[in-house]
């Protein structure tokens, strides 16, 4: 089960757009195992999703959470802000703004994908 998720997350986070971002929550859900924000957080500091944009997950919040994940501590933040993300002083992102809201048929795509790769 634990590769599966890995893959799980990593198909969820290389659908997030460039210039949105997504919570662990919300990647969890979308991987169709809602309770487990923090295993997200565990596959992707681990590299476990395969090639990932994770600079584009933050928490709950909407604080850059993942730091100790990347090669320095701020690549996170200027990642986002390459993509045109507006990063606070105190680290975090509006979600209002920058959240990614997935349409139904993007997250039946998502399922229909676990699906046929059996994961």
């Amino acid at each position: 089960m634990a590769v599966n998720f890995a893959k799980r997350v990593g198909m969820v986070c290389r659908a997030i757009p460039r210039g949105r971002v997504a919570t662990y929550g919300q990647i969890a859900l979308l991987c169709e195992r809602p309770r487990c924000p923090r295993q997200v957080g565990n596959v992707l500091s681990r590299g476990g999703g395969g090639e990932v944009p994770a600079w584009r997950v933050v928490n709950s919040q909407g604080y850059l959470s993942g730091a100790k994940s990347f090669l320095t501590p701020d690549f996170q933040r200027l990642s986002l802000e390459a993509e045109g993300v507006a990063v606070s002083p105190g680290l975090t992102v509006d979600l209002k703004r920058y959240g990614w809201r997935p349409a139904e048929e993007e997250q039946a795509a998502l399922r229909e994908r676990f699906k046929n790769e059996g994961i």
